[in-house]
């Protein structure tokens, strides 16, 4: 698959089998630059600086450029918000539980001109079960490759431009044209981290500046804090670095996000710390800051006394805090903290001086918001619950 290689390993390819550099580039457009975006060699038939026949006739039925993906079914939430949901060609462990993206059109008061927002999955499933996201508790079920990642990025792009072209044409009634997709977020199926090698492929590709031509300001990684992968990620790459926080206490973020017992709070923050101190004269880049995600789960981490740990906890690191509203999901014992709370919540923090915003809910209605990815029809597969502390089990309801 021609979309797991980086631009200077399709080069190498491209010599190996006695084809000139600059075959590279050509396949790299046809593959990535806007309006391109082919499923197969053949689509360059006939087209202006389109790949040889001959060329096409050898590799035909030895290389590919489709990702590795099929687009089973695309869902519109009452919001806008469209979920992808794509099948892997070629996996039988993954069988029927699909690869979910979402496109999330963002207009803002204010804002000068709407965008977009792509957020791509690197697994089917996720290994690490956080209790209150439904995707954290299917278990793993396949890695993708970088290939993988990266198709959901074009076919995206295509499925944009295809709704545009047809909004402009008259065909579609009342529809407005979606903004073309400028940030991309890892934020959907699977920890990314968990990926590292292919993910770190396809942020190569993502931000090359011949091909998809994303700024790496513009793409971010979240993860629910796995240290070694973050430290290498955050020293090697110029993306926006998520952390998965949900907790100012080892005791319940070691029930809510269980990797904290391999990577407790002390560790995680000393960590970010190092790599996002709050003085910039020690800061190993400069600008950066790290992303803390937050999601709200009443009686759990809401108080305001979970909001003053949550100063202190990141007093010493450049940061930023986005509050995410819970989105609840069939079998889920959890409930979402109040809109008086997440305000009262905010307000301790922004009176320390953070920036914190508040993530809306967006395509919840098509299981398509944060947390809610996956087959809903595998309900019986899921994980079991883990116990929660005594002095939490009033707060949850009956799953």
């Amino acid at each position: 698959m021609l979309k797991s290689l980086t631009y200077g390993e399709l080069e190498q390819w491209c010599m190996s089998v006695g084809e000139r550099p600059q075959r590279a580039r050509q396949l790299w457009r046809w593959m990535y630059y806007d309006g391109n975006w082919v499923r197969s060699l053949d689509d360059t038939a006939d087209m202006q600086d389109g790949l040889s026949a001959s060329f096409r006739e050898q590799w035909r039925e030895k290389i590919t450029v489709d990702g590795d993906l099929s687009l089973r079914s695309v869902h519109t939430a009452a919001d806008g918000t469209r979920k992808m949901v794509f099948d892997l060609q070629d996996s039988t462990e993954a069988a029927g539980a699909g690869v979910e993206a979402v496109i999330i059109p963002v207009e803002r008061p204010g804002a000068s001109r709407p965008r977009t927002t792509l957020c791509v999955s690197s697994q089917v499933g996720c290994a690490q079960n956080c209790q209150f996201c439904f995707t954290g508790r299917m278990g793993l079920r396949a890695q993708l490759s970088a290939a993988q990642i990266v198709e959901q990025v074009v076919e995206a792009r295509r499925h944009v431009a295809d709704h545009n072209q047809r909004v402009a044409a008259g065909e579609c009634s009342g529809a407005a044209p979606i903004a073309p997709i400028s940030n991309i977020v890892f934020m959907g199926m699977g920890e990314p981290l968990h990926n590292a090698e292919a993910v770190i492929t396809a942020l190569e590709v993502l931000c090359h500046p011949q091909g998809l031509q994303f700024s790496p300001n513009k793409v971010t990684v979240s993860t629910v804090g796995l240290v070694p992968q973050m430290r290498q990620l955050a020293l090697t790459s110029a993306v926006q670095l998520a952390v998965s926080l949900h907790a100012t206490t080892d005791e319940v973020r070691n029930w809510i996000v269980p990797l904290n017992r391999r990577y407790p709070l002390a560790v995680l923050m000393g960590a970010l710390e190092e790599l996002y101190p709050r003085n910039a004269e020690l800061r190993p880049r400069a600008g950066r800051h790290v992303l803390f995600e937050y999601v709200m789960l009443r009686g759990v981490n809401d108080t305001l006394e979970d909001a003053e740990r949550l100063v202190r906890l990141t007093a010493a690191i450049e940061c930023k805090v986005n509050l995410i509203l819970f989105n609840p999901h069939a079998g889920t014992p959890f409930r979402a903290s109040t809109q008086e709370q997440v305000l009262e919540f905010q307000a301790v923090l922004k009176a320390a001086g953070l920036v914190c915003t508040v993530r809306d809910s967006r395509g919840d209605d098509e299981m398509a918001a944060c947390g809610q990815l996956g087959n809903i029809d595998e309900l019986n597969r899921l994980a079991p619950m883990l116990k929660p502390p005594q002095q939490f089990r009033d707060a949850l309801v009956a799953a």
